[in-house]
C-alpha cells in the first residue's frame, strides 16, 4: 500500500470485492444505519458489536485482505486514541481509578466510562464507513443520492471534494517524503520551517489542480452536470430481512446494555 494511494485502494476493492453485486442501496442503508446506532448508543457494547460484525462482513463476505483493512483502520483509530487519552485525564468525577505521581492528573470512573464510550463509537463508526467504502463504488453512492432527489450541484461538489481529498493527501505525502530525505525535520526550528513550506507548496498545487480541472471541464463542454454511471440493482428481500434483523439486534443490545462499564 505504500506505492498506491488510498483512493486507488478503496476504489479497487470497491469494484472487485465479493459483495460487489449486492444492491448498493442496501449496503448504504446498512452502513448509515449502523453509524446512527453507534453515535446514539448510550453504552459501548452496541458500537463494539457493530465494529466486530461489520469487520467480519468486510473480511469474510467481501473478502478484503486483513492486512489492508487493518492498515486502513490504523490512522483514524490512532487519532481517536490520542484524543480520548486527553479526555481520560481531564473529564469526569467520581471514584479515582489512577493518579499520576507528582502531577495533578487522575483517571476517574466517569472519565474512563466516557473515554471507552467515545472510543467504541469512533471504532464502530469507522468500521461502518469502511463497510460502505470497501464494498460500494462511490459512483454508485452518488447515483443513489441523485435518485433520492439530492440537488445536482451538491452531488457534483461532493464528487469533486471526494476526489480532491485523496489528491491532497498524496501531494502532501510526496512533499513530506522529499523534505524528510533532505533532513527537513531534524530539529524543531527546521520542522516548523518545513511544515510552513509544505503548507505553501500544497496550497499552490491545489490552486493549480483546480485551474487545470476547470480547463478540462470546459474543454469537455461541461454543462453543469457531471455524468454518473448508474447501476440500479434491486434489493434482495432475503438480504433486506437479514439487514433489518441485524439492525434490530444491535438496537436491542444498545437499549439493554446502556450505561457505564465502570463504577
Amino acid at each position: 500500500m505504500e506505492d498506491v494511494n488510498m483512493y486507488e485502494v478503496l476504489e479497487d476493492f470497491a469494484q472487485t470485492n465479493a459483495l460487489r453485486q449486492t444492491s448498493p442501496g442496501l449496503k448504504l442503508f446498512l452502513g448509515l444505519a449502523s453509524i446512527l446506532l453507534c453515535v446514539s448508543s448510550p453504552g459501548p457494547v452496541a458500537p463494539l458489536l457493530v465494529a466486530v460484525s461489520l469487520s467480519v462482513a468486510i473480511l469474510a463476505l467481501a473478502r478484503i485482505p486483513p492486512r489492508v483493512y487493518a492498515r486502513l483502520l490504523l490512522i483514524p483509530v490512532s487519532f481517536a486514541v490520542m484524543s480520548i487519552a486527553v479526555i481520560l485525564f481531564i473529564t469526569g468525577s467520581g471514584t479515582v481509578l489512577f493518579e499520576v505521581p507528582g502531577l495533578p492528573l487522575a483517571v476517574t470512573a466517569d472519565g474512563a466510562n466516557l473515554a471507552v464510550l467515545l472510543l467504541a463509537r469512533v471504532f464502530g463508526g469507522m468500521c461502518s464507513l469502511y463497510f460502505i467504502a470497501l464494498t460500494t463504488p462511490m459512483t454508485e453512492v452518488f447515483d443513489i443520492f441523485r435518485r433520492l432527489g439530492v440537488p445536482t450541484v451538491l452531488i457534483d461538489l461532493a464528487m469533486l471534494i471526494y476526489r480532491f481529498i485523496f489528491i491532497l493527501i498524496e501531494e502532501a505525502g510526496q512533499i513530506y517524503r522529499s523534505q524528510v530525505m533532505r533532513l527537513g525535520y531534524g530539529r524543531f526550528r527546521e520542522s516548523v520551517n518545513s511544515f510552513g513550506m509544505l503548507a505553501g507548496a500544497l496550497f499552490l498545487r491545489t490552486w493549480e489542480s483546480g485551474e487545470a480541472l476547470v480547463l478540462a471541464m470546459d474543454a469537455r463542454c461541461y454543462d453543469g452536470k457531471l455524468g454518473i454511471p448508474g447501476d440500479a440493482r434491486p434489493i434482495s428481500y432475503p438480504a433486506l430481512a437479514v439487514a433489518l434483523v441485524y439492525l434490530g439486534a444491535v438496537l436491542a443490545v444498545s437499549l439493554k446494555t446502556g450505561g457505564p462499564l465502570l463504577i
